[in-house]
């Protein structure tokens, strides 16, 4: 098992420091804070990631275009 590139006894060693630091009793509202956050965080990366997935595709539909327009005038210039 390998979370973030860490492993097991280094979580029960995370675990236990927190442990005595927080106590038992405030414990589990500290996990709660931070599986909220790792939450929030998860979902504003994806957001990130879908946002710059749409402008990378407009981007690249308005170079395609550009290109067309660019092969359509060089065609009647030749014609011409």
């Amino acid at each position: 098992m390998n979370i973030f590139g860490i492993g097991l006894p280094e979580m029960v060693l995370i675990f236990v420091i927190a442990l005595l630091v927080f106590g038992p009793k405030k414990l589990p509202e500290v996990g709660r804070s931070l599986g909220k956050a790792i939450r929030g965080f998860q979902e504003a990366s994806k957001e990130f990631e879908t946002e710059f997935k749409r402008e990378a595709d407009q981007l690249e539909e308005s170079v395609k275009i550009k290109a067309e327009l660019e092969d359509s005038k060089a065609v009647s210039e030749k014609t011409d």
